[in-house]
């Protein structure tokens, strides 16, 4: 942001598309946050592909950017979309210094990639490729692609959210066609410390819940997907969940953070 600061900083994430998104973080930065737009593949020099979940790496995109000179610490916000949202939560679970996570449609367990700390493991629950669906136009409909998380036999792929010392907003997109997010959210508050989350859920939306004024996008071409993916949402329903939910995110992020002065946009 302009001045002199410091600003509270918040680090930003998408998900499986991969690669480097910045224009939330632009928009985030417009408010008075200083935004780190973190990728985790398929960029520069990381990994082409996702095989596993480092948290190393996000311990220290959270230390760099709080030794900032322009960062106002101690704590720093998180803000995840699917697979990011996945990230955000881990780190929430895991690292003090993550004090105001925004979880947008992701998941409570680690799905495809596990995830590694240290000495600690946990191990993914696998994708179902045979319980693939297939929409009219043939896209890519993932919705079913995922075991029950409530089966015993993956509850040590639970991320550990009874960790979390911060905050949690958890934004549920109804509609979505990527994950069943509301039971995703509902089953990461239950074993929350109290008062630490609270849940937006959003009749109508879809999966790809964006600022304000992005138009619904409800199928696209996805990296390493043959077909083009189906993400869910019906457009009125979807734009005002927009609406409400960016308002949501920057209230939940300066009452979290800090207050701070902001160039509306």
């Amino acid at each position: 942001p302009a001045g002199p600061g410091p600003f509270p900083g918040v680090i930003d994430m998408f998900g499986g598309a991969g690669g480097l998104i910045e224009f939330r973080a632009g928009l985030l930065a417009s408010r008075g946050f200083a935004v780190l737009a973190l990728a985790f593949f398929a960029y520069d020099d990381l990994p082409p592909v996702l095989a596993q979940l480092d948290l190393e790496y996000f311990e220290e995109a959270a230390e760099l950017l709080l030794r900032h000179p322009k960062v106002r610490g101690p704590g720093l916000g998180v803000v995840g979309v699917s697979k990011g949202a996945e990230v955000a939560l881990a780190m929430a679970s895991f690292l003090p210094q993550v004090v105001a996570t925004v979880w947008i449609n992701g998941t409570a367990f680690l799905y495809g990639n596990p995830l590694v700390y240290k000495e600690l493991r946990i191990p993914p629950i696998p994708y179902c490729t045979e319980r693939i669906l297939l929409t009219e136009l043939g896209a890519v409909d993932n919705s079913a692609i995922f075991p029950d998380p409530r089966d015993p036999a993956y509850r040590a792929s639970a991320i550990p959210v009874e960790k979390i010392q911060g905050k949690v907003l958890f934004v549920v997109g109804e509609a979505d066609r990527s994950f069943n997010s509301k039971l995703f959210a509902e089953l990461a508050l239950a074993r929350m410390p109290p008062e630490s989350g609270r849940i937006l859920s959003y009749p109508g939306a879809g999966h790809l819940i964006e600022p304000p004024g992005s138009p619904l996008c409800s199928i696209s071409s996805l990296r390493g997907s043959p077909r083009p993916v189906a993400w869910g949402g019906e457009p009125k329903a979807h734009a005002r969940a927009q609406e409400d939910s960016w308002q949501e995110i920057l209230r939940f992020l300066e009452l979290q953070l800090g207050l701070v002065a902001t160039m509306k946009l």
